[in-house]
């Protein structure tokens, strides 16, 4: 077990990022789960809060099982594998447009208490609890370099050694607090591992932003 609970890893990765404070970061978590280690982050070093939304592929009866991913611009990523386990084009495009429709509908939850950040000529920080395909992670950072950040960084609690080794030729500095061999899934690093709700990702940008709530949110 390498973490309490995501807390644990936001404060020893924020410390191990405490030299980009003050130059104002923009921390980007992956929802759900890294959005309360994005606070704590962002927080630490006196930057700006975002997300950034991706979603994996899952695989046919495994949709836990990343075959790659979709960023909310609609680019997808196959990983090498999925055609050899036989997952056909069609499969792929149907399950993109299921993922897109999620992003859809949380960008429209969260836009109304949080307006999004440009990343563009900024020290972008993409944060995520851990990966184990990398699929989505690798999507993230994709999708962010098309916008042109100054830096691109990647903080992650933990990941697969070669999975760590493909993220940095995607970014300009990868920080991984483990990485463990064998991997297991990412939950099995924490003790504490619970779901992140929606409900609990807006109260956070709402709060990092500082918007009100609506009269329909206060009743």
């Amino acid at each position: 077990m390498s973490f309490a609970n995501r807390e644990e890893a936001a404060l020893q990765l924020a410390r191990r990022l405490a030299p980009y404070r003050g130059q104002k970061p923009l921390i980007l978590a992956i929802p759900r789960g890294a959005l309360p280690m994005g606070r704590i982050i962002a927080d630490a070093l006196e930057g700006d809060l975002d997300v950034v939304l991706v979603r994996k592929l899952g695989a046919p009866n495994n949709p836990e099982f990343a075959v790659g991913a979709v960023d909310e611009g609609g680019r997808i990523l196959v990983e090498p594998y999925a055609r050899r386990m036989g997952i056909s084009d069609a499969y792929i495009q149907e399950e993109a447009a299921r993922q897109l429709a999620v992003m859809k509908k949380r960008r429209a939850q969260y836009t109304p208490v949080h307006h999004p950040f440009d990343p563009a000529g900024r020290l972008v920080i993409v944060v995520d609890d851990g990966v184990a395909t990398g699929a989505t992670l690798s999507a993230a950072l994709r999708f962010l370099r098309e916008r042109r950040p100054l830096r691109l960084v990647a903080a992650v609690g933990v990941a697969p050694p070669e999975v760590a080794a493909q993220l940095r030729t995607l970014a300009d500095e990868v920080l991984c607090l483990e990485t463990p061999d064998p991997f297991y899934a990412v939950g099995a690093f924490y003790a504490d591992f619970r779901e992140v709700s929606d409900d609990e990702v807006i109260a956070i940008l709402r709060e990092s932003q500082g918007a009100p709530e609506s009269s329909e949110e206060k009743s």
